[in-house]
């Protein structure tokens, strides 16, 4: 089939078909407004800019949003990328903005003969294939989340709080899409099943996949738990360092303002002051701040200051 065919409604003619489009194309929006059967509210849905995941039983078919992760090259990983879908028994469509490997990998599929037979089946294809590469780069999330833990640990090494935060906002970019994911798919097998899109083999696919997005939103939640605790760790380090530096100066100035205060008296130029005729007033003075000193280093570490 070629984009001519597409274009001229000459498609009828196939039992089933999957047409996957580039969101951004103007040929692509004009022919889903006016060419491909749907009505103004499903192209719309279609074409938003900004859509979360979600699922929705619409006329004879299902509108469906998916979220894949970002693996092109240079591209944040985190800033997750949308595969709207509209699947009906005999048509699929599925538009994206950037590409997605996931559909590259089910279009293998589908030319080795290995891909369903079915448009359920190449939903539940397609779910699989975005979690497939989902599950190893999340992964890395966890491998990260126990550095931290070991760094953390390690007396000699400091781990910073703008990393750490950096680190936390990847998680949550993440979790925003994976968890509402879940739902989408979990309405999606629901809906699908009572109104006969899915075989029985389709709806093992999909509940597999729902019970592995379900998992990478657990996943997630616990290590943006792992990375809170990290970060109170890290607060909680701080504070006591500077608590620490606090103390010390406070100990000093317990030491020395005595004996500024009694140095600085003896330094008054006015007559009277007892010694300034002694030879030895000098050396009894030092010793006297000498034995001062030491008396409230040792009251200090009486009482456990120091």
């Amino acid at each position: 089939m070629t984009w001519e065919d597409v274009l001229s409604g000459d498609i009828a003619k196939y039992a089933r078909v999957w047409l996957h489009l580039n969101r951004l194309s103007r040929q692509a929006q004009g022919w889903l407004y006016r060419k491909s059967g749907l009505d103004k509210l499903a192209a719309q849905s279609l074409l938003q800019e900004d859509t979360r995941p979600r699922s929705t039983r619409h006329n004879q078919g299902f509108l469906i949003n998916l979220r894949g992760v970002n693996l092109n090259a240079g591209e944040a990983l985190e800033d997750m990328l949308a595969l709207r879908m509209w699947a009906s028994d005999a048509l699929l469509i599925t538009l994206r903005a950037k590409p997605i490997q996931a559909t590259r990998d089910v279009e293998a599929m589908v030319k080795s003969g290995e891909a369903p037979g079915t448009t359920g089946g190449l939903v539940a294809a397609l779910a699989n294939a975005l979690t497939n590469r989902m599950e190893p780069e999340l992964a890395v999330f966890d491998e990260q989340a126990d550095g931290f833990e070991d760094e953390i640990l390690d007396p000699h090494v400091r781990v910073g709080r703008a990393e750490l935060a950096e680190f936390r906002r990847k998680v949550l970019a993440l979790r925003r899409y994976i968890v509402p994911q879940r739902e989408a798919l979990s309405q999606l097998v629901r809906e699908g099943s009572a109104a006969g899109f899915f075989s029985e083999t389709d709806v093992l696919h999909m509940r597999e996949a729902v019970d592995r997005v379900t998992r990478l939103a657990e996943d997630l939640d616990a290590i943006r738990e792992r990375s809170v605790v990290l970060q109170e760790q890290i607060m909680e380090e701080r504070s006591d360092m500077m608590n620490q530096r606090l103390f010390v100066l406070s100990i000093l100035s317990a030491v020395f303002l005595p004996i500024s205060f009694v140095t600085g008296l003896f330094g008054v130029n006015v007559g009277g002051m007892p010694g300034v005729d002694s030879p030895l007033a000098f050396g009894v003075l030092v010793a006297s701040l000498i034995a001062a000193t030491t008396a409230m280093l040792a009251i200090f570490r009486w009482r456990r200051w120091i």
